[in-house]
């Protein structure tokens, strides 16, 4: 009897198999969660939004606005199409939406819970709509300035990366006692701009103006 013959393996190590079900509709919409921000309905079967059901329920939080777009890039400078990318921040009040936050006196708005995940589209590109965050609190009894926790995930990353978005407005920066541990000259890469409407914040993962990554 003769074996079939067998299949090519895929040569992804990782990715993009965690497209299937890891983004849902209004995944990258903090604010209302509505429509269709941060996901690849490409890739995304029909009803596979079960992640995203209870946002349907909530609010439009409250607080400043913002909208936050930029690329991934590889090593040769092309986009990257198929990463994820996902935030977690404190609310304008710079609180967490978690038991474990030490400011617990402050107010949760029950709309926003300060956490969303994005694809990158055919053309390398992410947008995030959510809230300006407040000043947490940091190392010993400092406060961070505003920014926003970024993990990375894509083809041949065994492990998330993760790095931070500061905004280049913020005269707080200047007191961050975490964008202190990073060489003056590498901030930058840490620094979302101004571009229109919305704040830019491209993820270089290798090669010239590489971003920061934390250890973690």
């Amino acid at each position: 009897m003769t074996a079939p013959p067998c299949k090519q393996t895929p040569w992804q190590t990782v990715g993009p198999y965690f497209h299937y079900g890891l983004p849902w509709k209004g995944a990258a919409d903090l604010v209302a969660g509505e429509g269709e921000l941060g996901a690849r309905l490409d890739l995304i079967p029909e009803g596979h939004y079960l992640l995203g059901a209870d946002r349907a329920e909530r609010g439009v939080a409250a607080g400043e606005v913002v909208e936050i777009c930029g690329s991934v890039f590889d090593s040769d400078g092309n986009a990257i199409d198929d990463a994820l990318i996902e935030i977690w921040q404190a609310n304008p009040e710079g609180r967490y939406a978690s038991d474990a936050d030490p400011r617990a006196h402050l107010v949760v708005d029950p709309n926003f819970i300060g956490f969303g995940r994005c694809s990158t589209g055919p053309d390398g590109v992410f947008r995030f709509r959510t809230l300006r965050p407040g000043r947490a609190p940091g190392p010993g009894n400092s406060l961070q300035a505003p920014h926003i926790a970024v993990g990375v995930l894509g083809r041949g990353l065994l492990k998330r990366l993760v790095t931070r978005i500061y905004f280049e407005d913020e005269t707080s920066n200047a007191d961050d006692p975490i964008l202190a541990l990073v060489p003056e000259t590498r901030r930058s890469t840490l620094i979302a701009r101004r571009d229109g409407a919305a704040w830019r914040f491209d993820i270089r993962l290798q090669g010239e103006a590489e971003t920061v990554f934390f250890d973690i």
